[in-house]
């Protein structure tokens, strides 16, 4: 047998249900709340760890300290194997002070042939002037004399001939008119034959060398004095290009000695700034962090794998952060494109720590980025007062509550009973003849579950929702 609802009950349940599809619309508090994590980060204090060498590419840690490590001043974060750096500092000290000496003995050398380059320079001059005014009077003025001295030489040696013949030929006729050829006689036509016979031989020598002198002597001398004029002519015409070459070449390998000496005394002061930057030690007590905390984001990833013993962090790209105790700590968030809209700077609110909920934290907006990052999020600053306890460290989460909008007196209605139409926003309105019939409106802000409406309705009028 079925139980009958008691007759008490009945108007009862009509009323729920009527009220349940059913909004009477009456002026009330509306507010828009943010919610959102933050995270508390360094106020600018922080010191980057950073590797830039100029030339040294290996980095391998052989010390590294724990990460969030309480460190005073001084103490050890980060320190490289520095074994093949100090050799390659020793061979490169090495080879930098041969090549200064080499230099130093490049601008000797340099300097001397700079001094007598004039000097063998008019020494060939010179030596052509000599070799053209010899061939010029060997032509002109020493070949006839020559000759003229060869012919008179010849002449001379027939003269004398004949004078020998001649006496010989006297004593003989005046001898011979003797009966007796006394001994002493005999003895002076032997000694004028000899004569005769003397001057006979050196007039034949004579006329050798006067023969040799015409046909071979003065004409070899002829072309060697020509020849030597035309090879010192060519030897000053390359001297002249030479010389002068040759100590600009010189000059030039001497500046590429200098070049290359000053490089090298780059590459060992790069060397060693690189060898600076094997060891990087707290500037004062804090705490070190693995990973960069830069632009309001602390990156770890796949950096920190490298953060080990026998790890190489990249080069050029921030791989750990020292926090000063001293540092203050701010907030900083990254909020989506609708709440960072419906945000302002100067907007005050709270936060709580995680798991610490029961402790608000006072937060103010400090600035609001106007243009978005590479990921689509907007950077929001917060000034913050933080409490004695529990005291946050840096890169801890937390969860910040702003009211961006609030009316004492709003028009609001449950978010689903509007429609979206060709002619705009609309609502169903319950007639007071029961009917119903759809109202355009304009729809103001959105806070969870309700909007807002700006026109179209008034206090007391029945909404319905679906």
């Amino acid at each position: 047998m079925a139980r009958l609802t008691p007759f008490h009950i009945i108007p009862a349940l009509i009323a729920a249900a009527s009220h349940a599809g059913e909004v009477t619309i009456e002026p009330r508090a509306f507010s828009v709340e943010k919610s959102f994590s933050a995270t508390a980060l360094p106020d600018g204090d922080c010191v980057l760890l950073k590797i830039d060498p100029l030339v040294w590419a290996d980095f391998k840690i052989v010390q590294v300290a724990g990460h969030g490590a309480k460190v005073a001043k001084g103490d050890v974060l980060v320190r490289f194997d520095a074994e093949e750096i100090d050799k390659k500092l020793a061979d490169s000290r090495r080879a930098l002070e041969a090549g200064t000496l080499s230099l130093a003995q490049a601008e000797q050398d340099s300097e001397i042939l700079r001094q007598t380059a004039t000097n063998k320079l008019e020494g060939v001059r010179r030596g052509a002037g000599i070799a053209k005014e010899e061939n010029a009077y060997f032509t002109e003025v020493r070949r006839k004399a020559s000759e003229q001295t060869a012919a008179q030489a010849l002449k001379r040696s027939n003269q004398i001939l004949s004078n020998q013949r001649e006496e010989l030929k006297q004593l003989s006729r005046m001898y011979k008119a003797d009966d007796v050829t006394e001994n002493t006689e005999e003895i002076i036509l032997v000694r004028q034959q000899d004569a005769v016979a003397a001057a006979e031989f050196a007039l034949r020598m004579e006329t050798l060398d006067h023969k040799r002198t015409l046909e071979v002597s003065l004409p070899r001398e002829a072309k060697t004095l020509a020849d030597n004029e035309r090879d010192t002519a060519i030897s000053l015409k390359k001297a002249e290009a030479d010389i002068p070459r040759s100590v600009a070449l010189n000059q030039l390998e001497l500046e590429s000695l200098k070049t290359a000496n000053q490089r090298a005394k780059q590459d060992l002061a790069d060397l060693e700034a690189d060898r600076a930057r094997f060891e990087f030690k707290a500037p004062a007590d804090g705490w070190f962090y693995h990973g960069p905390i830069e632009n309001g984001r602390w990156t770890t990833g796949k950096l920190l794998e490298t953060l080990v013993t026998q790890g190489r962090p990249p080069a050029h790209t921030a791989f750990a952060t020292f926090v000063p105790r001293a540092a203050k700590l701010a907030l900083v968030s990254f909020l989506d494109e609708a709440t960072a809209r419906s945000l302002k700077p100067d907007l005050s609110g709270t936060s709580t720590l995680l798991g610490r909920e029961d402790v608000e934290i006072p937060v103010k907006l400090l600035k609001l980025a106007t243009v978005p990052c590479p990921d689509g999020t907007y950077r929001a600053d917060f000034s913050v007062t933080w409490p004695k306890e529990p005291a946050p460290a840096a890169g801890a989460s937390v969860q910040v509550r702003l009211v961006s909008y609030q009316q004492p007196a709003a028009i609001v209605i449950p978010t689903k009973s509007l429609s979206f139409e060709t002619s705009g926003w609309t609502v169903e309105v319950k007639l007071a003849d029961g009917k119903t019939e759809r109202r355009p409106v304009k729809r103001g802000r959105v806070s969870k579950d309700d909007t807002e409406i700006l026109s179209g309705l008034e206090a007391g009028q029945v909404v319905v929702v679906p």
